[in-house]
């Protein structure tokens, strides 16, 4: 009896729950990795906004147990000429296209490995490399294989000049809440953000703000986040993915 890992597989990945891609990663995975735990931990990021999920990807994957597998696909590049790598970040494989998503992962962290998936299957789709490739490549490391391919500096991979924490909003959840690049660590509770003209003070809980006032807090998974007591921000505030929020820290 082959005995598996005591991690877990996770999706990451902007399919969305409606439509069968969810459903198909989670058949290739089952077949290649049958009694390994497969969870979906992001399975609605936005839709081809790579960007957006590279600030979501250390931050909602930090609480996976170690030798975790995490399959990240937000690709509009799938098909092209685009690399496909696995990230070692954390005590955790990271599996996807070198497009950007891995960046702040790495850039965070320094205890990064990279490699080149060289590997392809009989059978590889143009457009859904996330089944295809990532997701056997993924089963492999969960059964305790090493990553299929040579290794890569890290350095190396694909690395656009964003900034180490993003003020903007990258999520919208469906409370009406709107999650930020910026890790709450990287500012104090006395700084106010500014979005849409509206200034939002720092509260701890939802208890602590007053009803109908916007605020900021710091959400589960270390992110600033903006909502209103008992209402929808997205939708009082004018709120999407992509809207610039200023952290103003003149009363520090």
């Amino acid at each position: 009896m082959v005995r598996y890992y005591d991690g877990m597989i996770a999706n990451f990945t902007d399919f969305g729950v409606p439509g069968p891609y969810l459903g198909q990663m989670h058949a290739a995975l089952h077949r290649e990795a049958p009694g390994i735990p497969v969870v979906d931990i992001f399975p609605d990021l936005p839709a081809f906004n790579i960007k957006a999920a590279a600030y979501l990807l250390p931050a909602y994957s930090q609480y996976l147990p170690e030798n975790s597998v995490c399959v990240c696909v937000v690709d509009p590049g799938v098909g092209t000429a685009r690399r496909a790598a696995v990230v070692r970040s954390g005590g955790r494989w990271y599996v996807g296209p070198d497009n950007g998503l891995f960046s702040l992962l790495a850039r965070r962290a320094s205890d990064v490995q990279a490699f080149i998936i060289e590997w392809r299957p009989g059978q590889l789709s143009s457009s859904f490399h996330g089944r295809d490739l990532f997701a056997p490549v993924a089963a492999r490391l969960a059964r305790g294989e090493p990553p299929p391919g040579e290794a890569l500096d890290p350095a190396q991979l694909v690395t656009p000049d964003w900034p180490v924490d993003l003020a903007e909003i990258v999520y919208l959840d469906n409370f009406g809440n709107a999650i930020t690049g910026l890790r709450a660590s990287s500012i104090t509770t006395a700084s106010t953000i500014e979005v849409e003209g509206k200034e939002c003070e720092f509260r701890r809980t939802f208890g602590e703000a007053e009803h109908g006032k916007p605020f900021w807090y710091e959400n589960s998974n270390g992110l600033v986040e903006i909502a209103l007591a008992e209402g929808h921000a997205v939708h009082e505030m004018g709120l999407e993915v992509g809207t610039v929020v200023r952290v103003n820290t003149s009363s520090v």
